[in-house]
């Protein structure tokens, strides 16, 4: 029970430092992981293929997940430079 207790608290405190990217990451990871468990074992019939499809799905939803995060290019400060004698974004 203790050790139970001790490896819900390790991982509480680590998703606890996540960024909103890392969060993102988590989730695509998740659910490519059960939908890849669901797939490999229906498809093979065993709990390797289901191990080996949860391990390829986690993957690929993690990668998805970070290819599709929001993009904030829209946040851009700009102001007017004299020096250069037009606006400036950063």
């Amino acid at each position: 029970m203790m050790k139970k207790i001790i490896l819900v608290s390790a991982v509480a405190l680590t998703l606890g430092a996540c960024s909103a990217r890392d969060d993102r990451l988590l989730t695509g990871a998740a659910i490519g992981g059960a939908a890849g468990a669901v797939v490999g074992g229906v498809a093979t019939g065993t709990g390797g293929g289901a191990l080996i499809g949860g391990a390829i799905g986690a993957a690929g939803g993690a990668v998805i997940a970070d290819a599709t995060r929001p993009r904030y290019h829209h946040r851009k400060r700009c102001h007017y430079s004299s020096r250069y004698d037009r606006t400036v974004c950063r």
